[in-house]
C-alpha cells in the first residue's frame, strides 16, 4: 500500500494538470464498489463540475469540484491513477518518458501523469483489463482508476462531509502540517505505552500516513528497536523520533517516493528515495554506522522490519 510520501507525490502530479477541467461523463467498469455512487448525485455533481483543486489527507486523495462535492479516492494495494491529456499522440510518448525517465525537453508541460501500483497499465492503452472507473472531461482528456484487486474506491461526497467519514475521524494528525507538534505525537504514543514501537507508529490514528519503509527508516536514525514498548522511550526520544520521522518524509517526497517503479513526480521522474535508504530491503548489506555489522531483517507484530543489532537494541 502507498505511503504518505508514494500518495503525495501523485497528488502534486494530478494537481498540475486536473484543476481547470470540466468533467463530462464517468464509465464504471466491471466493478461497481470502486465507484459506489448513486447515478443522481453523479448526474447532479459530478457531470459539468470543474475540478478546483486536488489535496491530500493521510493516504488518500481528495478531488474537489466546482459542485462542493469531492471525490475522495483511496488506491488501497493495487490502485492507479493515469490522466492521458487531449493530445494522443503525446500521451503515449510522454506515458513511456514518464516510465523511462527520458523528458527529451524538460520545459515542455507533460500531457500525462501516472502513479500507482507498478505494471503496464501506467503507460499501455487504455482503458484496458484493470481499469475500474473512466471520468472523461470535455476537453478530450481522461482520468483513469485501474485497479487490479479491487480494494480501492472514488466516493462522491459533499465537501463539507469529507471529514466526517469514519476514515477521517479515526485518522491522526498530518506529520507535515507545521502545526502538527512533537509534543502532541508524544501524547498519542502515550497512550499505547504497553505497545511496540513500531505498530503505534504505523497506527494511523497516532499520526497519519506512516508506512513500513518510513517506520524502518526512522527508528534506525534514532537508534530505537522496533521491539522497545513505547512507555520505554522518554519524551527526548520520541521528540528525536518525530523530527526523524518528518526529515524522511519530506526527503522522500522531495525524491519523488520511494520506489523506482511505482511512481512518477510530477515532472515524471521516477521516485529514488530508496537509493538514499539506510535498512529499508538492506538486509545482509553494511550498516551506514557500523560497516561490520549487516542490516538484519525480522518481523514485528506481523511485518517485515529491518535493522541494525548494533544500532538498535530493544530497552527493557
Amino acid at each position: 500500500m502507498p505511503e504518505l510520501p508514494e500518495v503525495e507525490t501523485v497528488r502534486r502530479g494530478l494537481a498540475n494538470l486536473l484543476p481547470g477541467r470540466t468533467v463530462l461523463r464517468t464509465t464504471t467498469i466491471d466493478s461497481p464498489k470502486s465507484f459506489p455512487n448513486a447515478p443522481n448525485d453523479v448526474e447532479q455533481f459530478l457531470y459539468e463540475a470543474t475540478i478546483v483543486g486536488v489535496r491530500r489527507r493521510a493516504k488518500v486523495l481528495i478531488i474537489d469540484l466546482s459542485s462542493e462535492y469531492s471525490l475522495v479516492v483511496h488506491l488501497k494495494m493495487t490502485g492507479q491513477l493515469v490522466f492521458r491529456g487531449e493530445d494522443k499522440a503525446k500521451n503515449l510518448e510522454y506515458g513511456i518518458r514518464n516510465l523511462e525517465v527520458k523528458i527529451s525537453d524538460p520545459s515542455e508541460p507533460l500531457t500525462s501523469f501516472a502513479g500507482g501500483h507498478p505494471n503496464d497499465s501506467l503507460v499501455g492503452k487504455l482503458p484496458d483489463r484493470s481499469t475500474r472507473v473512466q471520468i472523461d472531461f470535455t476537453d478530450g482528456s481522461h482520468l483513469f482508476f485501474n485497479d487490479q484487486r479491487k480494494f480501492g474506491w472514488i466516493k462522491l461526497v459533499p465537501t463539507t462531509m469529507v471529514e466526517q467519514m469514519p476514515f477521517f475521524q479515526k485518522v491522526g494528525p498530518e506529520p507535515l502540517d507545521p502545526k502538527t507538534k512533537s509534543e502532541e505525537f508524544t501524547q498519542r504514543v502515550r497512550r499505547r505505552s504497553g505497545s511496540m514501537i513500531k505498530p503505534v507508529i504505523l497506527d494511523q490514528a497516532v499520526i497519519a500516513g506512516v508506512g513500513n519503509i518510513y517506520a524502518d527508516e526512522c527508528l534506525w536514525a534514532t537508534h530505537i528497536h522496533p521491539e522497545t514498548r513505547s512507555g520505554k522511550l522518554s519524551d527526548e526520544q520520541l521528540n528525536t523520533l518525530f523530527i526523524e520521522l518528518v526529515k524522511i518524509l519530506q526527503l522522500s517526497i522531495d525524491q519523488g517516493g520511494s520506489t523506482d517503479r511505482n511512481y512518477v513526480d510530477a515532472e515524471g521522474r521516477k521516485g529514488n528515495y530508496l537509493k538514499f535508504a539506510n535498512v529499508f530491503r538492506r538486509e545482509g548489506q553494511a550498516c551506514h554506522r557500523h560497516p561490520d555489522q549487516e542490516i538484519l531483517k525480522i518481523r514485528v507484530a506481523g511485518r517485515g522490519t529491518h535493522i541494525c543489532p548494533v544500532c538498535q537494541v530493544v530497552i527493557v
